[in-house]
């Protein structure tokens, strides 16, 4: 483990004195950041609950190693970082690979949190897409090295019409702006292979049985094609996990915690608050 690694997180204080506070920690998913949380994050500091979000290893502003991408290191770095933020049983919430990385945490270190929420993850299951080598090539990212900001911007604006300018800012912070109006991703692309490889090795249904807490898992149903492979792994959930809840999110993107902020959050506090 690099035990000296730097990571960033984004705080908010709860606004408002309530019986039943509780710690919310918030989990970016692959080539994301901690910024993406921020809409989600101000309705829970409103409810009157400290909230921190963070940029997990190689993403936003953070530390970028060479290694430690794996789940027992990143595990590893929420743990120290929650114990340094010294809340007890947060609610920890996960979004794709963010969720499958709060899977892995809750089957690592049972009863460390209050409760797990997965937001269209943390039931991914890459291996169901076929070998490594087919998997590896169709999810390899684009080369976006290069690319002018503002058509970055352009094209999150024609694919989501509905997003705030809150959620433009924030996934444009996937990216480092370069000084001649470039961008370049934070996390890199052999970092981003780590990543992928280490969740193709996971196989999400061998550590549902070790899950004790209750869990929420948000899915996003945008009618493709591809929903019918995420009905099948929820239901893998279903099945597997002790306590377990699922909402779908009808026309959602997979990013729910961008696209569908506020009602991401209602749901969120009316499954922890009880």
């Amino acid at each position: 483990m690099d035990v000296g690694i730097r990571i960033h997180i984004r705080s908010w204080p709860s606004t408002q004195k309530t019986a039943n506070e509780r710690a919310y920690f918030l989990v970016h998913g692959l080539a994301s950041n901690a910024q993406t949380w921020d809409e989600v994050a101000a309705v829970l500091s409103d409810a009157g609950h400290p909230v921190a979000a963070i940029d997990q290893r190689g993403h936003g502003l953070s530390d970028k190693p060479d290694s430690g991408y794996d789940f027992d290191t990143v595990t590893q770095d929420i743990h120290r970082v929650l114990k340094q933020l010294g809340w007890e049983r947060p609610v920890l919430v996960g979004q794709s690979w963010g969720g499958n990385v709060l899977l892995a945490f809750g089957a690592r270190f049972p009863g460390e949190a209050q409760s797990l929420i997965f937001v269209d993850g943390g039931f991914l299951n890459l291996q169901q897409r076929g070998a490594w080598e087919q998997v590896s090539l169709e999810l390899r990212p684009p080369d976006l090295n290069g690319t002018p900001r503002f058509r970055i911007a352009a094209w999150l604006r024609q694919m989501h019409p509905n997003w705030s300018e809150t959620g433009i800012e924030a996934t444009l912070a996937n990216f480092e702006a370069l000084p001649d109006g470039t961008i370049r991703p934070w996390l890199t692309l052999e970092r981003h292979m780590q990543i992928l490889k280490a969740m193709y090795e996971q196989d999400p249904r061998l550590l549902y049985p070790m899950i004790r807490e209750p869990v929420l898992i948000c899915a996003a149903d945008d009618g493709s094609k591809k929903a019918v492979r995420k009905r099948q792994q929820v239901q893998a959930a279903i099945e597997g996990l002790k306590r377990v809840e699922v909402v779908w999110f009808q026309q959602a993107a997979h990013d729910i915690h961008v696209d569908q902020p506020a009602a991401l959050a209602t749901t969120i506090l009316n499954f922890a608050g009880r």
